[in-house]
C-alpha cells in the first residue's frame, strides 16, 4: 500500500492556488477539469516532496462547506483491490463504493473519514460479486 493524496474541496480555486502555490510554497503538478462533473481537481505538492499530494477539488457549482464537508479522503494505492476488498468486507468493514470497475473503491473509518482505494497500474478485469454490487450510503 502506498499513500497518495489528501483532497480538501475548495470554493474559489484561485484563491486556493495563491494560498497553497504562492504564499504557502507548493507547486502545482497536474490538473483536471471535468466539463460533464462540472469541477477541477488541481495536484500539488512541495517542492521535492512530489509523492505527498494534495489534491484541491474546485466544484463549478457554488456549494457551501461547513469544516467537516470540504475535507474529502485519504487515498491509498494498493496492490489487489479486490482482495484488499474482500479482506475489509470480511473484517466487518463496509464497501461504501464497491470496485465494481476494478480501479477504485470507497470505504469508512470508525471515525468516519473517507477512505479512496485505487488500484496499482491498469484496472483489474471487473468481477463479481463486485462487478454487480451496489453503493452503500455516501463517500
Amino acid at each position: 500500500m502506498k499513500y497518495l493524496h489528501t483532497m480538501v474541496r475548495v470554493s474559489d480555486i484561485d484563491e486556493s492556488l495563491d494560498f497553497y502555490c504562492n504564499k504557502l510554497g507548493l507547486v502545482e503538478l497536474k490538473r483536471y477539469d471535468s466539463e460533464a462533473g462540472r469541477f477541477t481537481l488541481v495536484f500539488l505538492a512541495a517542492p521535492g516532496d512530489e509523492e505527498a499530494q494534495v489534491e484541491l477539488t474546485h466544484n463549478w457549482d457554488p456549494e457551501e462547506y461547513g469544516e467537516g464537508r470540504n475535507f474529502g479522503h485519504l487515498a491509498y494505492r494498493v496492490d489487489d483491490i479486490y482482495a484488499l476488498c474482500q479482506k475489509l468486507m470480511d473484517a466487518g468493514v463496509t464497501i461504501n463504493r464497491p470496485p465494481r470497475d476494478g480501479h477504485m473503491a470507497f470505504v469508512r473509518s470508525p471515525d468516519n473519514i473517507s477512505i479512496e482505494l485505487l488500484q496499482e497500474g491498469d484496472a483489474l478485469p471487473p468481477t463479481e460479486p463486485w462487478a454487480s454490487m451496489p453503493s452503500v450510503g455516501h463517500w
